[in-house]
């Protein structure tokens, strides 16, 4: 039995889950891996989780996670968050990752309101860390996303991410609840060489470079 990599195509591509209602966070962790991300472009792969609302004007949102992006970081995944207020990738070196890492990210926000404060918090050292605090033009409860993220001019491998134990929080003072197949929920479609494969809908699932075992036959 042989194993084939499929080469992907270039271009951008999400593999995960949006829930169809509102939400006020989730938690849940990530498996850290290697990508071949190219030096010196805009290719990247994002590992994240979000929570996001469309207002009158804009899409506002705030997402965190890990990374590697090709215009910084000199090859090495980070820990990293993005927001529509500071409209801008932040890095967070000083928690030292690497491939086979498995780390928790929690995004929620603990008030209601037109405009709410959302939190992403990275568990570090035994202890929940807080990566940013932003006010949002989102209420109490937002869409939540789950995805690996990947963009590149040519194409490049990913290795399989994994993402397990993800729960929902019902409600800003509200209880985790697993998210499973009884959440109405939308999924990322898997193209151009890249497969999205769900071990438990949506709590645990991997996301990465296609690959298919061949069965060569004696002559």
């Amino acid at each position: 039995m042989q194993r084939v990599d499929v080469t992907p195509a270039p271009g951008y591509d999400h593999l995960g889950a949006t829930s169809a209602t509102r939400w006020s966070g989730l938690v849940g962790r990530i498996e850290v891996a290697d990508p071949d991300v190219r030096a010196g472009t805009y290719d990247f792969v994002a590992a994240r989780f979000m929570a996001k609302a469309q207002t009158r004007d804009a899409l506002a949102w705030l997402e965190a996670g890990w990374t590697e992006t090709g215009w910084s970081g000199q090859g090495r995944q980070r820990i990293y968050s993005y927001d529509t207020n500071r409209q801008s990738w932040i890095f967070y070196d000083g928690y030292r990752i690497r491939p086979g890492d498995r780390i928790w990210i929690f995004i929620h926000t603990e008030q209601d309101g037109d405009r709410a404060a959302w939190q992403a918090w990275l568990w570090w050292g035994e202890k929940w860390n807080l990566l940013t605090s932003q006010e949002l033009a989102i209420t109490g409860r937002a869409l939540i996303e789950q995805y690996v993220e990947v963009h590149g001019d040519k194409a490049f491998h990913v290795p399989q991410v994994r993402v397990d134990s993800v729960a929902l929080q019902d409600g800003p003072k509200g209880p985790l609840v697993h998210w499973d197949g009884n959440i109405a929920t939308t999924t990322g479609v898997a193209a151009g060489g890249y497969c999205l494969t769900w071990e438990m809908r949506y709590s645990s699932w991997s996301a990465g470079t296609c690959a298919f075992s061949n069965v060569q036959s004696s002559p």
